[in-house]
């Protein structure tokens, strides 16, 4: 179950577990080296102690001085106190018996070295082994104390032995005091590289559950972008936050390729439709379109006959060449544009806004005639200024806004009704979309029917009209206005220059 844990909590277990290891691991052998150095510190010193004492020793025994002999071991247990060297330093004749002892009291003189105690006794079974010119160490763990025996000699001749003699508790004691200062040397250590360690682990986890959680989210479209200072190194953790980043990139790519295909998808289902309802809608046109014909030739020459005869015509004319501006592919060709046409659709618009109080403001200035087909900007005019009376509500304010130049017609409808959102502009011109069209776009609409709802068709057709005039058209909100911008250029094979109006 270790194994499965989150890494935010392995990691520093991992870790704190290989550190704690090594701390009882380094200790251990710390601790293995103080005790070898403690003992032979101990033989060292005492060694070299007894040694030096031998040499005076000598001739003490040798004169059967027994108090220069007393003298002589007793100096480092001066001050009353036990030496740092040695518990206790006993002088034996060639007997094996106590000539001197720095501890009279506890090793009575002419005493046999075995009747000391059987730690002695032992001792004295080995010096009866033992080459009579060679220093005996004897140490067992069964005994409470550890023996140095030093020969006193010279020219190789011996006439006794200095007994040095060790508390093992003392000793131990020693090592005790090191090991203690280990411990707590060991304990601050762990104290410190502990925590490091858990935070440590921890801050290396934290990169990757951040790209684990947004990992996650890719499937419902929300993965975040990459902070760059939440990992700003360039080791395999940056490379995984760089291979996140350009993941996450290219999938916003895919997503607005698929918004693109999806876009396409609609409009072709919207071109198949028009395709096949356009036969069943210019069949009845071209009839009234013939009979209007021959009313003009053979009615009566009343004016306002002609007048209204004229508006039908052309009322029908903009019918069928709408059917052939749903059809992406079609060619758009009719006459040119003239101010007289800009007439016409404030005349057809008047009703539907005076029928709901909304004030339309017009503001033209074109040219007598402009080399743009008349009927296709007509629908594009009434499209986007019904789009806006819808909008604007009653009592609101529409401001329609057409200029030319040269080089190009720019439009502008405004009005001071609901903005739109960003999410409703970037569905703005897709078909059969609520935001593409809220009504119905025809030229003789009356007031009641300019309320209807509408197919959704009314802003991609002014879409589809702009793309095949090579033009452009976008859309804008501010805090007060929504705003709609055309720009259609006079001659197609030029770059379309944005000229706006005031």
């Amino acid at each position: 179950m270790l194994f499965n844990l989150s890494l935010r909590y392995k990691l520093p277990l991992l870790g704190g577990l290989l550190i704690v290891v090594t701390a009882i691991a380094l200790s251990s052998s710390f601790l293995i080296q103080a005790w070898d150095g403690v003992r032979e510190d101990a033989l060292t010193s005492s060694e070299d102690l007894g040694k030096t004492m031998a040499r005076s020793l000598f001739q003490a025994l040798l004169h059967d001085d027994v108090w220069r002999a007393f003298e002589t071991v007793s100096l480092p247990f001066r001050d009353n106190h036990r030496s740092a060297l040695a518990e206790n330093l006993i002088v034996v004749d060639a007997n094996r018996q106590v000539f001197a002892s720095s501890h009279p009291e506890k090793h009575p003189l002419l005493s046999e070295l075995k009747a000391l105690g059987s730690d002695f006794a032992a001792l004295d079974r080995e010096m009866l082994a033992r080459p009579q010119s060679e220093t005996l160490i004897l140490e067992r763990q069964d005994a409470t104390h550890l023996f140095i025996a030093i020969p006193i000699e010279s020219d190789n001749v011996r006439i006794g032995t200095l007994v040095v003699a060790h508390s093992n508790e003392w000793i131990r004691q020693r090592f005790e005091t090191l090991a203690a200062r280990a411990s707590w040397i060991t304990l601050l250590i762990l104290a410190v590289l502990l925590p490091i360690n858990w935070y440590w682990g921890a801050r290396m986890v934290a990169p990757l559950r951040w790209v684990t959680g947004r990992l996650s989210q890719i499937g419902s479209g929300e993965a975040a972008p990459v902070d760059p200072t939440l990992y700003p190194y360039r080791d395999e953790v940056g490379d995984l936050y760089l291979a996140y980043g350009q993941l996450v990139e290219e999938l916003k790519e895919k997503v607005v390729l698929k918004r693109e295909v999806i876009k396409h998808e609609r409009m072709a289902a919207v071109g198949r439709l028009t395709a096949s309802i356009a036969h069943e809608i210019n069949n009845p046109l071209g009839g009234m379109l013939n009979a209007i014909s021959t009313l003009k030739r053979y009615g009566s020459p009343d004016p306002l006959n002609a007048k209204t005869i004229e508006l039908l015509e052309r009322g029908l004319s903009q019918i069928r060449d709408t059917v052939a501006a749903l059809l992406v592919e079609a060619k758009i060709t009719s006459r040119e544009l003239s101010a007289r046409d800009i007439d016409d659709v404030r005349l057809l618009l008047a009703p539907g806004a005076h029928a709901q109080d909304t004030e339309v403001l017009w503001q033209t200035d074109l040219a007598d005639r402009l080399a743009l087909p008349s009927t296709p900007v007509r629908q594009l005019l009434i499209n986007l200024t019904l789009n806006a009376i819808a909008a604007a509500g009653r009592d609101g304010h529409v401001q329609v806004r057409a200029t030319s130049s040269e080089l190009a017609l720019a439009i502008v409808v405004e009005n001071d009704g609901a903005v739109l959102s960003a999410a409703q502009r970037e569905r703005l011109f897709e078909p059969f979309s609520r935001e593409s069209g809220n009504r119905d776009h025809r030229e003789n609409l009356d007031s009641s029917e300019a309320n209807e709802r509408g197919n959704g068709l009314g802003l991609w057709i002014c879409y589809q009209i702009v793309t095949q005039l090579s033009g452009d058209i976008r859309a804008e909100s501010t805090a007060t206005l929504t705003r709609f911008i055309v720009n259609l250029p006079l001659d197609a094979n030029r770059e379309l220059t944005p000229t706006l109006p005031d």
